[in-house]
């Protein structure tokens, strides 16, 4: 059984990517919406959270939880990893070196929270991994909160992304990190924004690989695991399923 949890919806698309390569896997979503964005809150809040929605996701069983949320992971993952020693803590960080290996232009933008892009955690990745790339960053206030509401199209939502990546594109931006797990779900809007000749990238996918390592297990057998989903807000409920793509058991969080 695998544990994800995010601050709201978003992470469910680290979820498919973990579905995908581990179909029989029993996968546990929490989506902490009632408490929905975490950017604009302190890292003591937001480590509490994810103390107490770990708590929960041990208890029920997980043998790993996956922190599927940029911010949670800034704030509160060394605190995990130390407080729940008995299984395996995955994080999220930014895709900035497979950016850094995919640009043409040498110039990269990072779309993400301010909680995401002020914190040491990713100073300390910029630090390491941009070496005469030249990285672009962006807060993307607002764009969270429309994932949360299922506009994952439509003109409020364009209007935000014009505002936020035009500026990168200007300053001559190839590639750009999707650097929040809500923001793969607007991968379509903006593919039409910037055209085919930018680059797109988060870390769904490594994530889900990475699992499959602690796990010690191979990925892509035959069968199909049960999904369970839990939110602190159920009116998102049917966002859940709008992202998840089929209906789902959706229940309270008790924490």
């Amino acid at each position: 059984m695998i544990g994800v949890f995010d601050s709201g919806v978003g992470g469910i698309s680290v979820l498919q990517e973990i579905r995908a390569v581990l179909p029989d896997a029993d996968l546990v979503y929490v989506a902490d919406s009632g408490h929905c964005p975490y950017g604009g809150k302190s890292y003591a809040e937001i480590r509490a959270r994810a103390v107490a929605i770990t708590g929960f996701l041990v208890d029920a069983g997980c043998q790993v939880v996956v922190v599927a949320c940029n911010t949670a992971t800034a704030a509160a993952i060394e605190h995990l990893r130390s407080e729940f020693n008995q299984v395996p803590i995955v994080g999220m960080e930014p895709a900035l070196k497979p950016a850094a290996a995919a640009t043409r232009s040498g110039v990269v933008g990072v779309l993400a929270t301010g909680a995401t892009l002020g914190g040491e955690r990713f100073a300390g990745l910029a630090e390491r991994v941009a070496d005469g790339i030249e990285l672009l960053t962006q807060p993307c206030p607002g764009l969270v909160e429309q994932v949360e509401a299922g506009q994952l199209d439509g003109p409020a939502t364009d209007a935000l992304l014009r505002r936020y990546v035009e500026p990168l594109l200007a300053r001559g931006a190839d590639t750009l990190v999707l650097g929040c797990t809500h923001y793969p779900f607007l991968r379509p809007a903006l593919t039409r924004l910037v055209g085919p000749n930018v680059a797109l990238i988060d870390t769904g996918a490594a994530v889900a690989r990475q699992v499959v390592h602690v796990l010690g297990t191979h990925a892509a057998t035959s069968g199909e695991g049960q999904v369970r989903f839990a939110t602190s807000d159920v009116r998102v409920a049917p966002v859940i399923e709008q992202l998840w793509g089929d209906l789902a058991k959706i229940e309270h969080l008790p924490v």
